[in-house]
């Protein structure tokens, strides 16, 4: 199985950039999207084949997820079930018999962190979610996460640590994620691996010099550590200041 996700940084500007080679190309079992930054209408997306699932913003151009699945999931449902958090359109959660899928967008802490305060209570509520998900089946989940881990997982981590992405605050509630069972996909198949971003600013040719990040992840229950094959990040895939990033699981 294939699990595909994508933060694409606007999906109708990136459809005039290969995003439909792409989508054709990896042939997804499951196709998980962040910031889409459109509303309802505003785009008819023919996906032969799959099953289509959006969560708008309620702020227009902004944020918004969507899921693409082959297998019709046994429920679907938005957001967190927190009303201060739901407004934004930046999770679904896609149950199959097995395990749950979520695709999320997390929020970004800001120029100057003047979102950090509310990224640390959307960083505790979303981890309630998971757990509590997790009393009922394992769980997958993946998206732009928006920090980088471990000072591997940025070009420059000496220069960024007390930059959004980057703080001690983020850093710690990832480690916190794993701490409670879960696992980060890509550095359980290399953990030592460098230069593996999925994130690139336009600034100074920071993708042709490959100064980038890795704040995309597939993240999974432990219970799934034994079912997992491969994690990817597809670097040369254009179209967004993003790569999407791959999860191959045994069924």
């Amino acid at each position: 199985m294939k699990l595909i996700s994508w933060n694409v940084n606007g999906l109708r500007a990136c459809m005039q950039k290969g995003f439909m080679d792409f989508f054709r190309e990896a042939d997804a079992d499951i196709f998980c999207v962040q910031e889409t930054k459109m509303q309802a209408g505003q785009l008819d997306l023919e996906l032969p084949g799959y099953h289509q699932y959006w969560n708008y913003a309620e702020k227009k151009g902004y944020s918004g997820t969507a899921l693409f699945s082959k297998k019709e999931p046994v429920k679907v449902t938005y957001g967190i079930g927190v009303e201060e958090h739901d407004h934004e359109g930046r999770v679904i959660t896609a149950e199959y018999e097995k395990f749950y899928c979520i695709t999320v967008y997390v929020p970004n802490s800001q120029r100057e962190l003047t979102r950090l305060d509310y990224r640390m209570q959307w960083e505790e509520a979303f981890l309630k979610y998971l757990k509590k998900l997790e009393e009922t089946k394992p769980v997958i989940y993946c998206g732009d996460l928006n920090v980088a881990h471990q000072e591997i997982d940025l070009k420059n981590p000496k220069t960024n640590r007390h930059n959004a992405g980057f703080t001690d605050e983020e850093r710690k509630c990832f480690g916190r994620v794993l701490e409670n069972g879960f696992v980060d996909t890509f550095r359980h198949f290399y953990p030592d691996l460098k230069d593996a971003y999925s994130w690139w600013s336009y600034m100074g040719q920071a993708r042709a010099k490959n100064v980038g990040w890795r704040i995309d992840y597939f993240v999974t229950s432990e219970a799934l550590k034994g079912n997992l094959q491969d994690a990817r990040i597809h670097p040369g895939v254009m179209g967004s200041d993003h790569c999407p990033v791959e999860l191959d699981l045994k069924d």
